[in-house]
């Protein structure tokens, strides 16, 4: 078990960022928590922010990136700054790609410069396995790469990047690919966006449910769970493994509709939008997350009616 003292979260005002640095709160261990901001969003971590120490960066700068890696000098960095809009990616491709490869270019280039040697959580996606067939599932981590958005092809840039830099310059890179889980921080997602349509009919704002694409399978995992995956992975993960994260819940998209609209105080009429279909969609997103158990000991805790009770709940209260 490794310990730490500086930890560094980039994307920190963001949902992943946020829901890792609460997680990382409740720990026991003495270590301080930084994270870097573009823009004054804060309301992620509103409470929290007196807790953690910010500081103003762009990771789309080199000088910036440098200097305040520089200044904090961290021992462990989480990194998961990037726009993960997937949609938005086929509308907006050159700003998603630039953005996401360059964040991930400067802080490392910055780390190899600057002679610092924290270790590197590269929290990537399962978006990078993109298109696969019956036969390749569960996924493991030595599937083909067949991203099927500009999205994917971003943080399999990222993926590749990390590897490089581990492998010619030694960074201590462990990459993540974390596969779905609740986030009722960002309503671009399947699971929080239909849940936020429920309680909107529930409170008279809206009276039907659009979706997209039903027939998706996913596995499903708890926030918390996945949070702690991401810790366990600094922890005891081995530096220069790729290991997947992901739920032991697998479902698909239809079947988990109609599962949330059970929990609903009213008869949810459903409808689909053609406008909220991919271009190209990503339908088998089932992990092998076997080497990860073998390497950290790491199991999701949290049940699914556990887990999406608790999602619509956090909802209803907004």
């Amino acid at each position: 078990m490794r310990n730490f003292k500086r930890i560094l979260i980039t994307g920190i005002v963001g949902s992943g960022g946020s829901y890792l640095a609460e997680h990382l709160l409740k720990k026991k261990s003495k270590f301080k928590i930084f994270g870097i901001y573009r823009k004054k969003k804060f309301k992620n971590i509103k409470n929290i922010k007196k807790k953690i120490k910010l500081h103003k960066c762009d990771l789309n700068n080199f000088k910036s990136t440098k200097n305040v890696l520089n200044l904090i000098k961290p021992d462990l960095i989480f990194h998961l700054a990037s726009n993960p809009d997937v949609r938005k990616s086929f509308d907006y491709p050159l700003q998603i790609i630039n953005n996401n490869n360059n964040c991930t270019l400067n802080l490392l280039e910055s780390i190899r410069v600057l002679k610092i040697n924290p270790l590197i959580v590269v929290c990537s996606t399962s978006e990078v396995y993109g298109l696969v067939s019956k036969k390749d599932v569960p996924i493991n981590e030595n599937n083909r790469l067949n991203p099927a958005s500009p999205y994917a092809v971003s943080k399999l840039f990222q993926d590749i990047l990390s590897q490089t830099y581990y492998r010619n310059f030694g960074l201590k890179i462990i990459i993540t690919r974390m596969f779905s889980y609740f986030n009722v921080r960002r309503f671009n997602l399947f699971s929080s966006n239909w849940t936020k349509q429920m309680v909107d009919i529930e409170k008279n704002r809206s009276k039907i449910l659009y979706h997209g694409n039903l027939n998706s399978i996913r596995a499903i995992l708890d926030i918390d769970d996945a949070m702690e995956a991401y810790w366990m992975a600094a922890s005891k993960g081995k530096i220069g493994e790729i290991y997947n994260i992901g739920g032991n819940k697998i479902i698909n998209l239809k079947n988990f509709l109609k599962i949330l609209i059970s929990y609903s105080t009213k008869k949810i009429k459903t409808k689909l939008d053609k406008k909220l279909l991919r271009k190209t969609d990503v339908t088998l997103q089932i992990p092998n997350v076997a080497k990860f158990n073998k390497y950290t000991g790491w199991k999701p805790k949290v049940s699914f009616e556990k887990s999406i009770e608790k999602m619509i709940n956090e909802i209803r209260l907004m």
